[in-house]
């Protein structure tokens, strides 16, 4: 059994969709990056990647790369966990948490763990999706950012 954890943070952007774990989310603000900035599925695939001790998504995906500008996350993902299942591993449980003040992301939990799921060939029972606020704490309190932490449980096939 191999544990891994991830964190990603990016800053929100007016005009900018919010996509997070494949599900967009109305918001009139969104994070910004180079690829569609999925914090948390980027949180995910870090995880991912710690785990079975392969780097993390910037060796992967690097932003530097015009591949991957504006690249789909959930894609990104799928790559990951074909890399991961190459190395004998698979997905035990994955625990992602999502920080943000707005919106509330209660109604998007259930889609965002089917689309997880899916795009792992997993059960969505292995999948854990949460949402909470900083209290208006910080730079996700003011509402200039958002973060996202994800740990995993790799097996050996």
């Amino acid at each position: 059994m191999r544990i891994g954890f991830g964190y990603d943070v990016h800053r929100l952007l007016k005009g900018r969709k919010c996509i997070l774990c494949g599900v967009e989310i109305e918001n009139d603000v969104g994070p910004d990056g180079h690829s569609d900035a999925d914090v948390p599925v980027h949180a995910l695939m870090d995880a991912l990647l710690g785990a079975s001790a392969l780097g993390d998504i910037g060796k992967l995906f690097p932003d530097s790369d015009e591949k991957w500008k504006g690249a789909d996350s959930i894609e990104l993902l799928r790559k990951t966990n074909e890399l991961i299942k190459s190395q004998g591993y698979s997905l035990g449980n994955a625990d992602i948490t999502i920080v943000t003040e707005a919106p509330r992301l209660s109604p998007y939990i259930d889609q965002m763990r089917t689309t997880v799921a899916e795009a792992l060939g997993v059960d969505i029972n292995k999948i854990s999706v949460k949402a909470t606020t900083e209290e208006k704490l910080g730079f996700t309190g003011e509402g200039k950012g958002i973060s996202s932490t994800a740990v995993v449980i790799l097996t050996r096939n």
